[in-house]
């Protein structure tokens, strides 16, 4: 039995698989890379059928390459989840760059994912320049097709096909699901036969200290919107679990400046409750226990130029 594509709350969940079949396996990483904000979260999220990857309005939400672990039939399918390709230009722009390309490099597939609804953007142009030179086993998703046209829709397919060859081309909508089993079945009898690599109940690489540090960066965002650069971070500094199945969990939420801290806070410490309280309900639902989650503010203005914060998020610092 095949793991629901439905959405589940944000979490790392044990998926019943049912009885794996005796005859040979498959396995096969599959990258996802493409602008930022045209869905690449979205979509790894629906295959592994619950959240593993934070999803905001904000551009670059995700920070670093974070594996989705999909079972179909007999397949091992590992979706590499990667910041949005874009012209950087401070060192956490080139060093999340840097984590896609690198993940491009590493997959057996890799899919080129575009927001139909934007076009072919400069963004976009620029990266498929770059991958369709020498590069094989390129998969085109063209992804929000409820938001265009049909006739729309086949006119940009055709011009993504006239720059470079592509092995298959696909029509999606992530959050609909509508034309994602499409490609997962497309992926189950392509990718090469060998052992899995990872136990058939684990479903991402993600830590479960950045896991509910994600979280509370979600939440960030979804709560302050504009009000808020991208330049923020959160780490969870303590976790401690106690007899009743309970954890408390400490973390600090770093800003560049004075001014950021006053809009984390909010007035009389407004703000920074409701950020509690809506993260502390994620992660009870994540972790399905109770959390106790206390948040602290601290500026640290140079944060996007400590070598150790790289290192946190997983990202290279010299590149």
């Amino acid at each position: 039995m095949q793991p629901s594509r439905k959405l589940q709350p944000i979490c790392l969940q044990i998926k019943g698989m049912g009885d794996l079949a005796k005859n040979k396996k498959r396995f096969g990483f599959v990258a996802v890379i493409g602008a930022p904000n045209v869905g690449k979260s979205t979509f790894i999220n629906r295959v592994v059928g619950t959240k593993v990857s934070i999803v905001t309005p904000k551009v670059q939400t995700t920070r670093t390459n974070i594996l989705g672990i999909v079972i179909q039939g007999k397949s091992q399918i590992v979706f590499i989840d990667t910041p949005g390709i874009f012209a950087p230009r401070k060192r956490l722009d080139r060093a999340m760059v840097d984590a896609a390309w690198t993940a491009a490099t590493e997959g057996d597939y890799i899919i080129i994912m575009v927001d139909a609804s934007r076009g072919l953007d400069n963004n976009t142009k620029s990266l498929l320049n770059s991958t369709l030179n020498g590069q094989r086993n390129l998969i085109l998703v063209l992804n929000k097709i409820d938001l265009v046209s049909p006739e729309y829709l086949l006119s940009l397919s055709h011009s993504l096909n006239e720059m470079g060859t592509f092995s298959a081309t696909f029509m999606i909508s992530a959050t609909s699901g509508n034309g994602v089993e499409d490609i997962l079945a497309h992926l189950q009898e392509r990718i090469s036969e060998g052992p899995w690599h990872f136990p058939e109940d684990q479903i991402s690489d993600l830590p479960i200290r950045v896991l509910a540090a994600e979280i509370t960066r979600e939440q960030l965002f979804l709560l302050l919107r504009q009000e808020l650069p991208y330049a923020v971070t959160v780490e969870t500094e303590a976790w401690e679990e106690f007899s009743d199945e309970s954890v408390k969990i400490s973390q600090t939420i770093y800003v560049q400046r004075d001014t950021q801290k006053a809009i984390v806070l909010g007035k009389s410490g407004d703000m920074i409750r409701k950020i509690s309280t809506a993260a502390r309900n994620e992660l009870r639902k994540c972790f399905e226990r109770n959390v106790h989650l206390f948040l602290f503010v601290k500026v640290r203005g140079k944060w996007m130029e400590d070598k150790e914060r790289y290192q946190v998020l997983g990202l290279k610092f010299d590149v």
